[in-house]
């Protein structure tokens, strides 16, 4: 089973167990990592689950998608590695992704 390691803005770390074909935002809120809100259950409308994917690990997963790119254009704190959880779905290959947090989602 693949792992996430979310890392809080303040440090704090939280290593989680995570299913192939869920979505990073799902495994955060099934796993009660805060920071992670997910609102619209994972529908790309809301964009409460913005979170900042380790640089090492971005050209493993998909690129951002226009509707992706859009909700982004409206959170807070977007750096280029932002992106919304709820568009990554783990797979074995994402073992160990390293995805940490922004102060607030909104």
């Amino acid at each position: 089973m693949p792992k996430i390691l979310f890392i809080e803005h303040n440090g704090k770390e939280h290593l989680v167990d995570a299913e192939d074909g869920k979505s990073v935002m799902q495994t955060a809120v099934e796993n009660m990592v805060p920071g992670i809100v997910g609102d619209c259950g994972g529908a790309c409308s809301c964009a409460t689950c913005h979170g900042y994917v380790d640089p090492a690990w971005q050209d493993k997963i998909p690129p951002k998608g226009e509707t992706e790119e859009m909700m982004l254009d409206g959170a807070m704190n977007v750096e280029p590695n932002s992106r919304l959880t709820c568009q990554i779905l783990m797979k074995a290959e994402l073992d160990g992704l390293v995805v940490r947090l922004p102060a607030s989602q909104f």
